[in-house]
């Protein structure tokens, strides 16, 4: 049974962090709206507000006329600059090393190509060492770094320390990553699935507090999706929350897909699948703009640009490959509106700049759903800009929700 003491200091806890969590929707709140807000009285407000004031966490901004006749309040800021987090995220053939503030203001950021299957500890050591000498390029102290976020394709453990399947980002399964970091560089770190880190990167950054459901999806090498509700991400009783990227849509007979099953939606409806099928029916004959744009392109690969601009151009073999996976995708998103009733479903990667594309999947959208679901489908407000935070702020969002106390 935990002491009075832990009682307390978890009270304190908590109302820091509720706190920082209002100082961080409203960007700046009187003391008096602060203790409404919590339901505080002004004492305990005005010492909790006054530690984090000696703690530079928070900064005093300009003043405001309140209701009292004649009185001026002081309204309360976080102080951005207050410390700084650091962030390693591992996607498939990609990884990135960054920093940034407390606003999502980035320090650093280096990006690193990764072989398929790369060896996990070796990986964590280049990726860890580059970190540490890009704090002390940039002059970043060991004092400032409040922690580490960490964010990795596949399935992470219940209790965040462990990647349990990276789906063929790195060779072993099993392996305690998130240990790994903290004795690497010797700080403390969090961990989390990379299109998760994503999502809650683009609520932290636009402030969102939106109440039901939120359905985030990102299309880019591969699809993968987190879900979130009243505000909070959705990971499911064994971390594998919306894994739509996964589900079975051809029964028999279907590729080959990373996570060990075949036929799952990310072998149709991917980018990289959508290139594989197209190169496959490669012909003068079946796919004749392609063909001419391949020619012009002379050594360099097909990419996912080249095909949608056959599909656009009139390329027909074309057309037919990405009609295919538009269907495949949008069926698997109507699903999700009929299953979660989502107020919004946000769209995130390379594909949804593409106008072609972004207009047949939103076109496929409207076809047999009901006016009854109101869901909006947007392309994220940060589309493509995510990916050298999302990481750094898993351990600024860690940092608040401990009260800006430091682990």
């Amino acid at each position: 049974m935990p002491s009075a003491g832990d009682n307390m200091m978890g009270v304190k806890r908590n109302n820091r962090a509720a706190a920082l969590r209002i100082l961080h929707e409203e960007g700046s709140v009187s003391r008096k709206r602060l203790a409404e807000t919590l339901g505080l009285t002004p004492a305990a407000i005005t010492k909790i507000v006054g530690e984090m004031l000696n703690e530079k966490l928070l900064n005093e901004g300009s003043a405001v006329l309140s209701s009292s006749a004649g009185r001026r309040e002081i309204l309360l800021e976080l102080n951005p600059r207050y410390g700084a987090a650091l962030g390693v995220l591992i996607n498939l053939r990609q990884a990135i090393v960054s920093a940034v503030w407390l606003d999502g203001t980035v320090i650093f950021s280096e990006e690193f190509t990764l072989q398929p299957k790369a060896p996990a500890e070796p990986t964590a050591g280049m990726l860890a060492g580059r970190l540490l000498a890009l704090m002390e390029e940039h002059q970043l102290s060991r004092e400032r770094v409040i922690g580490l976020g960490i964010a990795v394709r596949g399935i992470c453990s219940a209790d965040g320390r462990t990647v349990c399947d990276s789906f063929g980002a790195l060779a072993e399964e099993n392996f305690p990553l998130c240990q790994r970091f903290e004795e690497l560089t010797g700080f403390p770190a969090v961990m989390s699935n990379n299109v998760r880190a994503l999502f809650a990167a683009q609520m932290y950054l636009s402030r969102d507090r939106a109440e039901g459901a939120q359905f985030f999806l990102r299309c880019e090498y591969g699809i993968g999706a987190s879900l979130s509700v009243d505000g909070q991400i959705w990971s499911g009783v064994t971390e594998q929350c919306a894994e739509i990227g996964h589900i079975p849509v051809i029964p028999r007979g279907g590729k080959p897909c990373s996570c060990g099953k075949s036929g799952c939606l990310e072998t149709i409806a991917s980018p990289a699948a959508i290139v594989e099928d197209a190169t496959a029916i490669l012909s003068e004959e079946k796919t004749p703009v392609l063909w001419k744009l391949r020619q012009e392109k002379g050594d360099a690969p097909l990419n996912i640009y080249d095909v949608m601009n056959a599909a656009a151009g009139g390329d027909q073999g074309a057309s037919a490959i990405v009609d295919r996976a538009v269907s495949a995708l949008g069926t698997a998103l109507k699903s999700v509106i009929y299953l979660l009733d989502p107020g919004k479903i946000v769209l995130y990667g390379h594909m949804f700049e593409d106008p072609y594309y972004l207009l047949r999947l939103l076109s496929e959208m409207r076809e047999g759903v009901d006016t009854r679901h109101a869901a909006v489908i947007e392309r994220s407000r940060y589309n493509l800009k995510l990916e050298n935070k999302a990481a750094s702020l898993l351990a600024v969002r860690n940092f608040y929700e401990r009260g800006g106390i430091r682990a």
